[in-house]
């Protein structure tokens, strides 16, 4: 496979890659560091200083460049952010992690970030259970929340320590980067992602170690919540205030009666709209899809009122 190298930080682009996802990562961005409660918390940052912000909260087992792709094309108009919350991606790691301290991070690298006023907050699969609790606890700095694919439900806690067990289980160390990347799965499984887009999340996933390379993110972090993951954001979902939306991927996790109990619980206010032919993680299958339902749902709160939500 051959590399070429885009953007000011010489990131490596599968050869073939299309050039609306080249342009995407060669815009510039910057790289920061906020320490929230003796942890390092590492996020990514586009456009301007002083802009309405956005935060991108990435899923379990992720980091912040899963959404490099989707978060850069809006830097001509927001401050964008990416996180990487703590046990994953470039930020530090802790001997436990809790829902709340993940959604003080998410506060912290808003303040630290350069946002104005309050920011719209976008996270996908276990992100999203991080955004619903962040919107909860600080209303009244939460301007809008987006769920991708976050299937918030009572868990069913055999069946679930069963498959995160099964996907993170003992950590592998391999020999080269080709060879990781090779042996990169989602969780779940999708069959149809797209390939230049799955070379950039899987390079951007490992980090050198004595004998190879492994995957960046805790392995305790599955440990922790491996029987409770679906119903650690149920508490929460009652009290977000803000408005909020629920993008719902056909092929994904949150099943149409997943989606309309969130909907009952979430005040009758929020929109659940389903992104055909997507899979869980459709930043990876169908980004343009993903990327227009965001623009449009943003575009729409800018000239529209929030409804109140009847509960």
């Amino acid at each position: 496979m051959t590399e070429q190298f885009d953007g000011p930080n010489a990131t490596p682009v599968t050869a073939g890659a299309p050039d609306w996802f080249r342009a995407a990562l060669g815009v510039p961005y910057e790289e920061h560091s906020v320490e929230v409660a003796g942890c390092p918390i590492h996020y990514l940052a586009w456009g301007a200083p002083g802009r309405q912000g956005l935060v991108f909260v990435h899923g379990g087992g992720a980091h912040a460049r899963w959404w490099t792709h989707i978060a850069a094309r809006f830097s001509s108009e927001f401050r964008v952010l990416a996180v990487d919350l703590s046990g994953h991606g470039d930020s530090g790691q802790r001997e436990t992690y809790t829902l709340d301290q993940w959604t003080e991070e998410v506060m912290a690298v808003a303040a630290d970030g350069g946002v104005a006023g309050k920011p719209v907050l976008i996270g996908h699969s276990m992100g999203g259970f991080v955004t619903i609790a962040t919107a909860a606890l600080n209303g009244d700095s939460v301007a809008g929340l987006i769920i991708c694919d976050s299937p918030v439900t009572e868990p069913d806690p055999e069946v679930e320590s069963y498959r995160l067990k099964q996907a993170f289980g003992r950590p592998r160390t391999y020999s080269s980067i080709d060879e990781a990347v090779g042996r990169f799965r989602t969780v779940p499984a999708q069959a149809n992602s797209l390939s230049y887009v799955i070379d950039y999340v899987a390079r951007n996933s490992l980090r050198p170690v004595e004998g190879g390379y492994r995957w960046k993110f805790d392995d305790n972090i599955f440990v922790q919540f491996a029987r409770s993951m679906r119903g650690i954001a149920l508490p929460y979902l009652h009290q977000v205030d803000c408005r909020v939306a629920l993008l719902r991927s056909e092929f994904g996790l949150v099943t149409p009666t997943i989606g309309q109990s969130m909907f009952e619980a979430l005040g009758r206010v929020a929109p659940v709209i389903e992104l055909p032919e997507a899979g869980h993680h459709a930043m990876l299958d169908v980004p343009l899809t993903l990327l227009t339902a965001l623009r449009t749902l943003l575009a729409d709160w800018e000239h529209s009122d929030a409804h109140h939500a009847v509960r």
